[in-house]
């Protein structure tokens, strides 16, 4: 049995590129240890099944040296100014499939004459946040009271993904890999991220996370794009620490969301209930954090009070789990695609413009299923 030459280093950047330990492989690949201390070779099989498992390309097992791979924009993740670690393979795999749909869509609307997007990279931090927030709230048409008047978190993130998608910005939710259930994205790592262009920015926000999370984040990174600075983020509910441009789209986000004369107008009516802020949470559909937070910057809690509840009620989320989704295969994918995205795919793929194995490639699904979709859009292909 012929045996591949691999240097060890490089199969243990893998297993740890992959964030796991030995002992998680030993049932797999139970000499693991052995490769890794250059006691034993894998077989060519063994290693296809290696790369698999750690989701490393198997041409990298045959470089001279692990590579050093870093995001392909900007991190934003940063609590008390520590950046975070090497990038899981789930992250860069997922930013570099949204920068393949972003630059075709790009290609797409050029070819199409389509115009500039005014209100990408519109904002300045020199500009007042809450002013942007305003500002963001207008442009895409929400009235006051418009998150009270939705039943759920659920219906309200749908709402505001649509609306977002109204302006010509790809919303895309997704708490997995592309479409593997089995690689789900970690909430911890990343809350979402933008990536900003004058004709096809797009924001990710990571479906792992909790709706009314997600509520925020889709906002956050809405606050980027009007910026025009793009990168990842991995805030927790605009918490003390930060870059200026996180800061800065936190509170952009807060007010759009969640805005100060309309706290002020409530806030008499819960001010005396044993849980406040959970009751405005459920009227402004965001993270109670969020309405917390909110509340002690307007002054209408002490920080003391606000760090309490913030301590209390973050102990009581880590002891709770979210779900990755359920329901709707195809209401899923739209949600994981996007329909702006969508139907300039289906679109290019009726009319020629673009092959069937692309198309496919695009939207993440194939034949009688890629069909279907496709239906629900009112393509016959």
């Amino acid at each position: 049995m012929s045996r591949v030459a691999v240097k060890p280093e490089l199969l243990r950047w893998a297993r740890e590129r992959a964030q796991r330990s030995v002992k998680e492989f030993v049932t797999k690949f139970p000499k693991l240890e052995l490769w890794e201390r250059g006691e034993v070779q894998p077989t060519f099989k063994q290693l296809d099944a290696f790369a698999k498992a750690t989701h490393v390309p198997i041409g990298y097992f045959f470089l001279p040296e692990p590579p050093e791979e870093r995001l392909p924009i900007p991190d934003f993740r940063t609590v008390s100014g520590l950046a975070r670690e090497i990038p899981s393979p789930d992250l860069l795999e997922t930013i570099y499939a949204m920068q393949r749909r972003q630059s075709w869509l790009r290609e797409t609307l050029i070819e199409s004459d389509a115009e500039s997007l005014d209100f990408v990279g519109s904002a300045r931090l020199s500009d007042a946040p809450e002013a942007i927030g305003r500002e963001m709230r207008r442009i895409i048409g929400f009235e006051d009271g418009w998150a009270g008047e939705v039943r759920t978190w659920q219906e309200a993130v749908g709402e505001l993904r649509r609306a977002i998608e109204g302006l010509g910005v790809m919303a895309v939710i997704n708490g997995v890999v592309g479409n593997n259930t089995h690689r789900r994205l970690d909430v911890h790592e990343f809350r979402g991220f933008a990536l900003c262009d004058s004709l096809a920015p797009l924001i990710f926000v990571n479906g792992a996370d909790a709706k009314s999370a997600q509520m925020f984040t889709l906002a956050h990174e809405l606050a980027h794009v009007w910026l025009g600075d793009e990168g990842v983020s991995g805030f927790d509910y605009f918490s003390p620490g930060g870059s200026e441009v996180e800061s800065f789209c936190d509170k952009a986000a807060a007010e759009f969301l969640v805005p100060a004369k309309d706290l002020r107008a409530h806030w008499p009516d819960v001010r005396d209930l044993l849980q406040p802020f959970e009751t405005l949470a459920r009227q402004f559909k965001v993270s109670p954090i969020v309405v917390g937070r909110r509340a002690m910057d307007l002054r209408l809690v002490n920080r003391d009070s606000f760090f309490a509840f913030y301590r209390e009620y973050v102990a009581r989320e880590r002891t709770r789990s979210t779900g990755t989704g359920g329901g709707d295969f195809y209401n899923n994918q739209n949600t994981r695609v996007g329909t702006l995205f969508a139907v300039h795919v289906l679109r290019a793929a009726v009319e020629g413009r673009v092959g069937f194995k692309e198309a496919y490639d695009l939207i993440g699904l194939r034949g009688g299923s890629f069909q279907k979709y496709a239906q629900r859009f009112g393509f016959d292909l």
